[in-house]
């Protein structure tokens, strides 16, 4: 039975099973590689632009403010006089300015 099942596929095929696996190929790097290396892009790109003052908070959860940095480190006063060293790959996001002005105008109405 199996043999029969062989001797009747076609033969004419040989170009859409090539096309096919390319187009999954394709749909993969589009919808998931790309996107997550833009993320990652994204991501080196903040870390590497913080600066002293800025409020930030860890992929902890752990919020406070930068006081000091170097290449591979930063250092975030959480409370007064409490400071931690964390690694620049630790910050996940800063709380800027726009958070605080639209808590602002919600309280001045």
């Amino acid at each position: 039975m199996f043999l029969t099942l062989l001797l009747q596929a076609s033969g004419g095929m040989d170009f859409m099973q090539l096309i096919f696996p390319a187009a999954i190929g394709l749909v993969v790097y589009f919808f998931m590689i790309r996107p997550q290396q833009k993320r990652t892009a994204d991501a080196k790109a903040f870390r590497q632009s913080l600066a002293k003052g800025s409020r930030i908070v860890t992929i902890g959860g752990l919020h406070g403010l930068v006081i000091e940095l170097t290449d591979d480190t930063v250092v975030v006063e959480v409370d007064r006089g409490t400071k931690l060293r964390f690694d620049r790959s630790a910050i996940a996001r800063e709380v800027g300015n726009k958070a605080a002005s639209g808590a602002d105008s919600i309280a001045n109405t």
